[in-house]
């Protein structure tokens, strides 16, 4: 696990590579996902050479890090809270037995989550090609 992200955790700025390491033997892939109860969150990413581009700013009743229970991978943004919030947890152990054991609420809850990924990919593309159009000046 490379430990570089570690090191730029004010927790951690005062740990040697020897450290890290320890700390990122215990971590582990994202597994949850988060619903906003209260508050505003942004979502964004490091842009190389860039920084911060800001995604998405979400407001009480979205959700966020879907793909910390639907696979086993990094994530490929970030979470802030943009204004004081609440957030629930899901972890995904938890939300994989709730859909085996109910079989109608994850019918509901999966076609849901398929339409919000949908979305979210057509947003993505949007963005995408006006990048592409405007690097073309």
């Amino acid at each position: 696990m490379d430990v570089a992200p570690l090191a730029q955790v004010a927790l951690f700025q005062g740990l040697n590579h020897s450290q890290l390491k320890k700390v990122a033997a215990i971590c582990e892939p994202a597994q949850s996902m988060y619903l906003l109860v209260t508050g505003k969150v942004r979502i964004s990413r490091q842009v190389p050479g860039m920084g911060e581009e800001a995604l998405a700013i979400l407001d009480a009743g979205q959700y966020f890090g879907e793909m910390g229970v639907v696979e086993e991978s990094v994530r490929s943004a970030d979470a802030y809270a943009h204004e004081p919030s609440t957030l629930w947890r899901i972890d995904r152990g938890k939300f994989d037995q709730l859909l085996f054991t109910d079989k109608e609420l994850a019918y509901a809850v999966l076609w849901t989550l398929v339409r919000t990924l949908s979305s979210r990919l057509r947003e993505t593309n949007e963005k995408m090609k006006a990048f592409f159009a405007m690097s073309k000046f």
